[in-house]
């Protein structure tokens, strides 16, 4: 079986970064994928606009064309498709990494990536390096109340079409929540937004603050600050009210969705089991200047650095932790 220089967990920007970095120098390199490419920007709100401009999410030094100033979902997948195309990225799709870890049994330390699919069963894959390049987009924030787990409650949210005259509540104070409100309002659904905070997130884009806000003093938006979901029934909600849910009395209201746009974190339990050390926030401890965790040949890149605290890594910055980690396993390899 071949023994890649390296292993890429993860297609999303980061990831393809490191591929592309990989690429330029020459190490052989494949890229593991348990969904599509990009597959977080892939579940972003179909209609979604980013928050930045399109240069900075070029990677590879393949420039992003578009006419906005902000450039959107679509777009940015047509971006990253083009990129894996123009570079030939050998990428294996539908693919989940189950675990890394250390093999000493053929005369040289490799990392081994062990795989399961649907497509090619198990695979235990060998590598002389291996970047986790997971993301932060995988795993929901849970509020861990009851109803939680009811078919009618989401963590993500996609269009708004489906909820036309239905009753809607949105959990979260962010631009998730927000956009998502806007959205589902203009589409002909009855929003009702909740808030365990006095108000909306400071980090709400700019020219979605006002729209949200002026929404909700006209009423077109309902809104319950200072709330919390108390439990969440088959055609209502109990919300709580009082300084994060801890005093005040219970409110029920009718309920046909429930959104639950209340964060994301990275997979620190995959870390965990190759042995990666992590912080008290869930974040890898690694060597700022390689990304070199605490197990030697195992990198991490992009959203995964992050652990809980998943607004500090965006695509913006996270590009660029690939040329970086391509750097030092090309300078052990020789190459």
């Amino acid at each position: 079986m071949t023994v890649y220089d390296l292993v890429i967990v993860g297609a999303g920007p980061a990831g393809l970064a490191t591929a592309i970095a990989a690429k330029k120098r020459n190490l052989s390199c494949l890229v593991l994928e348990k969904g599509a490419v990009v597959n977080t920007l892939l579940h972003f709100p179909t209609n979604m606009a980013f928050f930045t401009t399109p240069e900075l999410l070029e990677i590879g030094g393949l420039p992003f064309v578009t006419p906005y100033d902000k450039p959107t979902r679509l777009e940015s997948l047509r971006y990253y498709r083009r990129c894996v195309d123009t570079y030939e990225l050998a990428i294996d799709l539908d693919e989940t990494v189950s675990g890394v870890r250390v093999d000493e049994t053929h005369g040289e330390r490799r990392l081994i990536v062990d795989t399961r699919s649907d497509k090619r069963g198990e695979r235990h894959i060998p590598a002389r390096a291996v970047v986790m390049a997971t993301g932060a987009f995988d795993l929901p924030n849970l509020i861990n109340v009851p109803g939680e787990d009811l078919p009618h409650v989401r963590h993500y949210y996609g269009e708004p079409h489906p909820y036309y005259r239905q009753r809607v509540v949105i959990v979260g104070g962010g631009n998730s929540a927000a956009e998502a409100a806007l959205e589902m309002y203009r589409a002909g659904a009855h929003v009702t937004l909740v808030h365990r905070a006095s108000e909306l997130k400071s980090t709400i884009k700019y020219w979605v603050r006002p729209d949200i806000e002026n929404r909700i003093k006209e009423g077109s938006v309902a809104a319950r600050f200072n709330t919390c979901v108390a439990e969440i029934r088959p055609t209502s909600v109990v919300l709580r009210a009082g300084q994060a849910g801890r005093a005040g009395g219970d409110e029920e209201i009718p309920a046909d969705a429930v959104f639950l746009l209340t964060g994301y974190r990275a997979d620190a339990d995959l870390l965990r089991r190759a042995g990666v050390e992590l912080n008290e926030r869930d974040a890898p401890i690694y060597n700022p200047e390689t990304f070199e965790t605490n197990v030697p040949g195992l990198f991490i890149a992009g959203g995964a650095i992050a652990g809980v605290h998943t607004g500090t890594i965006f695509i913006e910055n996270g590009r660029f932790h690939g040329e970086r980690i391509v750097e030092t396993i090309a300078g052990r390899t020789g190459d």
